[in-house]
């Protein structure tokens, strides 16, 4: 449990609580530690929008009432895996020792997700149970109210005619019949099953997605509309993906990957009115672990028709790029919650590849986000 930090547990009812789907997993992690880094004045809160001046006073649950639990499938525990992101140099060697406490606090309030092989639940009963797990964790810590927040691995979308919901969508369902927001950080279907697209659009609570903007992504929803606003005619963008952990070997599936490069193809296409020639590669390179390297080659036309190119190459930490933004959206999605705001929230576009509509361009998604942030400031 995070604490303040004064080192005093805030009182229950003013907790916030932050259910992870794939709660063992890299991202997640390196959340949980961070929150309590940060909330214990360790480290600073860089990366996360909503510790800038545009969000004081937007009402915004403090870091320090954020108490964590999800569902995953893995055994290994919350403590070990920051070690090993430590090892790796995601996270300061020094920090999992320093934040135990709330990392044993986390991994007491994993559940175990599914469905696993050979389970005989239906998807029904996978919801209920589900459902059950959420409503359980906010009884026991008192949260006022609790955000479904999936960061589990990328899966391949659903053919046509499967019989079964895919896991995300099972989690998404759930977080619904719990009455909670959700956020899909993943490619994965989540809300945007067909099979869930009316429960979506009527839900009684706000939700965002789908999948994070991280790093190349983030880099095209820049550079996109410079070549718009400047009439330059782009004739190919082409990239590559190297990289590794868990995330690289899911996206190793053809399917997996297909899902992926449909939110980066999105941006493209919605900023320059067509997608250009060019694909997207992802390589699976295990040695690189949760560090990410990404390559793009962009040829267009100039006055005169004179060919010309950019080229960028982005190296990062995946998890230390994605885990201020999901504090940041679970912030922001339990404040529109308290504020009665439902069903899907376009104005968090600036957080996702695949947004819930309005523009692909990061200025206009900055805008609507800090119009956003001026609604939540009104009286409660």
């Amino acid at each position: 449990m995070s604490l303040h930090a004064n080192g005093s547990e805030p009182e229950a009812g003013s907790r916030t609580g932050v259910w992870l789907v794939g709660a063992r997993g890299s991202v997640a992690t390196t959340a949980v530690a961070g929150c309590a880094a940060v909330t214990a004045g360790l480290l600073p809160p860089t990366g996360m929008v909503t510790e800038t001046t545009p969000f004081a006073g937007s009402g915004l649950p403090s870091l320090s009432s954020f108490v964590f639990g999800g569902h995953d499938t893995a055994g290994y525990p919350l403590p070990k895996k920051a070690e090993s992101l430590a090892a790796a140099g995601v996270l300061p060697h020094w920090l999992p020792s320093a934040v135990l406490a709330e990392l044993d606090a986390a991994d007491a309030e994993i559940r175990i997700g599914g469905p696993l092989p050979a389970d005989p639940r239906g998807d029904e009963e996978l919801i209920a149970d589900f459902a059950a797990d959420i409503a359980g964790f906010a009884s026991r810590c008192g949260a006022a109210r609790t955000v479904v927040v999936n960061v589990a691995t990328t899966e391949p979308a659903p053919a046509a005619d499967d019989a079964r919901l895919p896991p995300s969508s099972l989690y998404a369902a759930a977080a619904l019949r719990a009455g909670c927001p959700y956020v899909n950080f993943t490619p994965s279907s989540g809300l945007r099953h067909t099979a869930l697209r009316a429960a979506a659009r009527d839900a009684a609570v706000p939700h965002a997605g789908r999948d994070g903007k991280t790093g190349q992504t983030l880099l095209r929803a820049v550079l996109a509309p410079m070549f718009r606003q400047r009439a330059l005619d782009v004739r190919a963008w082409s990239g590559t993906n190297l990289l590794g952990g868990g995330d690289g070997a899911a996206l190793a599936d053809p399917g997996a990957a297909a899902a992926k490069n449909a939110g980066k193809n999105r941006t493209l296409h919605d900023t320059l009115g067509s997608l250009p020639e060019g694909k997207v590669h992802i390589d699976d390179v295990p040695v690189l672990g949760d560090w990410k390297t990404a390559w793009d080659h962009i040829a267009f036309d100039g006055f005169l028709g004179a060919r010309m190119f950019l080229q960028t190459t982005w190296q990062g930490c995946d998890s230390a790029l994605a885990a201020p933004l999901v504090l940041d959206l679970a912030r922001l999605l339990a404040r529109a919650h308290e504020a009665g705001i439902t069903g899907p929230r376009p104005e968090l576009g600036f957080y996702f590849k695949d947004p819930d509509g309005g523009s692909s361009a990061l200025a206009d998604q900055y805008t609507a986000l800090l119009d956003f942030a001026e609604r939540l400031r009104e009286p409660r």
